[in-house]
């Protein structure tokens, strides 16, 4: 008798992938075992750290971007998983091997790993429309197998979860006199550790949790260290070698100078500006519409509008990663499961336009449409009550705003604290001891 469980198929082991393929698993009266599919050749996403970023033997780009001395920026005690804490002996703000290690148990745990296609490289994405009593779309995946074999596979599914993150495509802004720039350009994504940049001076543009963490690294081996940004002077103590200046106006030779007029001779430009959205294995049949900043038509940052058996988990920016996952995962299913029924996909665009269109009227800028940030909050639980699963507990709101805060006065030390549970709204920060 043919298997008429719906068939998904996970784009990505990171923690998103990992996590949509914990509760695909959990309900296996309604859904086949998931098809999960990493490029790479173990789980982890952007938690897998290597040192120096390379090249696969057939040219295939490693992704990763983490640097060797990551610690979070936001404590276990909030990152983790509802249905998974970390350990308990390890200290609130923790090392990346730790959060990987992490990934791992929850993978082992949960029965993940046997569905996971690793050195799988996803190279087309096409709707297939289906007709029968009922049209519906379906979805033909190519996949390569990156070190053993150059055929292509394709195999349908009913729906595909594209897990495959936003931090492998870096974006570098043309900036006038860039070419003539003699001393070394990088993105953050390929900064490992401060160790080649000792008794130089560098520069940063972008204060984003990477610029921030990075020019701190920096200021303990380099002769001086500037952040350039556009965004309000931090005004909490800062290590005496690091100096903020406005964006900047232009390269020349040996130098950079800012909008303030300034000019500083520098050995090394480190751009933190991002990522760009960038899904190579959607065509245009897709109808998806993503350059840098956006990813246009997703009703609730989420299901594609025009084609809602695709959905895209954990694509918005400042959120709290792995519960926001968890709340977009479990939505989806619910979706699928059709408990949880969508609006005509007419009316979803119509909603995803309008929601723009208010959002330009706003004041807001597009490049910053999917970022949530304080929203998160009232999303996540627009999110559960839709699909009928637990809402987070409110204390995990209440840690993220309070150490947000802690770091706005004491970005040196917030890391050293420790994180205290003292009742379901309410919280403390205290100096880690032991």
């Amino acid at each position: 008798m043919a298997d008429e469980r719906l068939r998904v198929a996970v784009i990505g082991a990171g923690a998103a992938g990992l996590c949509a393929a914990r509760h695909i698993l959990a309900r296996q009266d309604l859904f086949a075992p998931p098809a999960v599919f990493e490029s790479a050749e173990q789980i982890g996403g952007t938690w897998v750290y290597q040192e120096v970023p390379s090249m696969t033997d057939d040219e295939c780009p490693v992704s990763s971007s983490m640097y060797r001395d990551l610690r979070t920026n936001l404590p276990k005690e909030i990152m983790a998983f509802p249905d998974h804490p970390f350990a308990s002996s390890l200290p609130s703000f923790i090392p990346h091997q730790d959060v990987l290690r992490y990934l791992q148990s929850y993978a082992e745990r949960f029965g993940i790993l046997e569905y996971v296609k690793l050195h799988s490289l996803v190279e087309s994405v096409k709707p297939v429309l289906i007709t029968t009593e009922h049209e519906r779309v379906s979805w033909d995946v190519t996949v390569r197998h990156i070190k053993n074999s150059p055929e292509r596979v394709t195999e349908r599914f009913h729906a595909v979860m594209v897990c495959s993150g936003h931090y492998s495509d870096p974006y570098i802004p043309s900036i006038p006199g860039m070419e003539e720039f003699e001393g070394c350009l990088l993105h953050s994504h390929t900064y490992r550790f401060p160790e080649p940049f000792s008794g130089q001076t560098v520069a940063l543009l972008g204060a984003g949790p990477s610029g921030i963490d990075i020019a701190l690294e920096l200021s303990a081996v380099a002769e001086r260290v500037i952040l350039s940004h556009g965004k309000t002077p931090l005004s909490c103590r800062l290590p005496e070698n690091l100096l903020q200046v406005p964006a900047v106006r232009r390269f020349s030779r040996h130098s950079v100078t800012f909008e303030d007029g300034s000019k500083h001779r520098l050995d090394a430009f480190i751009f933190c500006t991002g990522y760009n959205y960038r899904f190579p294995f959607l065509g245009d049949d897709a109808r998806l519409e993503a350059d840098k900043d956006l990813v246009y038509p997703l009703y609730k940052h989420l299901v594609h509008a025009r084609f809602p058996t695709l959905f895209f988990i954990g694509l918005c920016k400042l959120i709290l990663p792995f519960p926001f996952f968890d709340r977009q995962v479990r939505f989806t299913l619910a979706v699928l499961a059709g408990s949880c029924p969508l609006p005509p996909t007419t009316q979803m665009e119509a909603e995803v336009k309008a929601e723009y269109r208010r959002y330009l009227a706003s004041g807001g800028r597009p490049k910053h449409f999917h970022r949530m940030d304080s929203l998160q909050w009232s999303y996540n639980r627009d999110l559960a009550t839709a699909g009928g699963f637990p809402q987070l507990l409110p204390v995990i709101q209440k840690i993220f705003e309070t150490v947000r805060e802690t770091r706005m006065h004491d970005i040196i030390g917030c890391k050293e604290l420790k994180v205290l549970i003292l009742g379901p709204d309410e919280c403390r920060l205290e100096k880690e001891t032991g």
